[in-house]
């Protein structure tokens, strides 16, 4: 039987300046392991740690760019596209333009804080 799922949970977020993660399906939502669906919304200049995580993360941009630093260089995600980091891969998500952006990530599976496996913070 379909199962609405009325709001998402807010949950916390790494990196500054802060930004806003609202988890649909996941972990912290409503105990979702298999995959984690969340709405992003990053403000202009915010970075996360870089991180090498368990799970694959597909990001699909809705506004403004995404920047995925890895260890060959960088990669610039736009409004209407997405990629996919694979688990293993060292990454760092960032929106260092002034807009900020908007994006939903895709996390299989779920994310959860100890499989992000992130770099100390400076």
């Amino acid at each position: 039987m379909p199962r609405l799922i009325a709001s998402p949970v807010r949950v916390a977020a790494a990196g500054q300046p802060p930004k806003t993660i609202d988890e649909f399906v996941g972990g912290a939502s409503d105990g979702t392991q298999a995959v984690s669906i969340a709405r992003m919304a990053s403000p202009p200049g915010w970075a996360e740690p870089g991180q090498r995580p368990e799970f694959d993360e597909w990001t699909i941009v809705l506004e403004g760019t995404v920047v995925i630093d890895h260890d060959g260089g960088e990669l610039e995600v736009g409004a209407g596209q997405a990629a996919v980091c694979r688990a293993g891969e060292w990454v760092r998500y960032r929106t260092p333009g002034p807009e900020g952006a908007r994006y939903f990530s895709v996390c299989v599976p779920a994310f959860t804080f100890e499989s992000a496996h992130r770099d100390p913070e400076a």
